[in-house]
C-alpha cells in the first residue's frame, strides 16, 4: 500500500495578519456555530503559540487547531477545523500530531476534548490517537440547546 501524499502545507504558528483568514476558516468549517470575532481574536492573542493553521497551495488558511498549555498536567484542544474542500486529506491528523507533540513536550500527561456525538470523522480521528470516550457518553446541551458534546481523553 502506497504511503499516504503529504498534505499541501506544514503546521504554523498562527499570525496576527490572518484573522480575516482564520475567521473565514472557521465560519466555513463550522457554518452552524462559528466563533464570534472577538472571542476568536482573544484565543489568537491568548494562545497564537498554540493555535496552528495550514495553507494550502494558494496561501490561504486551510485547516486550524487550538490547543492550550498544559495548566496542572491537562491541556485541552479547544477548536480543530478544517475547510469543507480540504477534508480527507490528513490535514486534522497532521495538526493534532503537532498539537500533542507540543503539549507533551510542555509537560501534559492528559488531553481533553469535546466533540460532536454523530461525527463520526472526528470521532474516528481522534480514536486512532489513542483519545477515548468519557464513561458518562455524549452530554446533552453540553454547549446550550441542541449542542450535545461527547467528551474524549488521552493520556500521554
Amino acid at each position: 500500500m502506497p504511503a499516504p501524499s503529504l498534505p499541501p502545507g506544514r503546521p504554523r504558528e498562527v499570525r496576527g495578519q490572518d484573522m480575516p483568514d482564520l475567521l473565514r476558516l472557521d465560519q466555513a468549517a463550522f457554518p452552524d456555530d462559528p466563533m464570534r470575532n472577538s472571542t476568536l481574536r482573544q484565543l489568537l492573542d491568548m494562545y497564537a503559540d498554540h493555535l496552528l493553521v495550514i495553507e494550502d497551495d494558494d496561501g490561504h488558511l486551510c485547516a486550524y487547531v487550538l490547543a492550550t498549555p498544559p495548566y496542572k498536567g491537562e491541556s485541552w484542544i479547544f477548536s480543530l477545523g478544517v475547510a469543507p474542500a480540504k477534508r480527507g486529506k490528513g490535514l486534522a491528523r497532521t495538526l493534532m500530531t503537532k498539537a500533542l507533540e507540543t503539549v507533551r513536550a510542555e509537560g501534559a500527561s492528559t488531553v481533553r476534548l469535546w466533540v460532536e456525538p454523530t461525527n463520526e470523522p472526528a470521532k474516528a480521528l481522534y480514536k486512532s490517537l489513542g483519545f477515548t470516550s468519557d464513561p458518562e457518553g455524549a452530554r446533552p446541551d453540553h454547549f446550550g440547546p441542541g449542542a450535545h458534546r461527547l467528551g474524549m481523553t488521552l493520556k500521554l
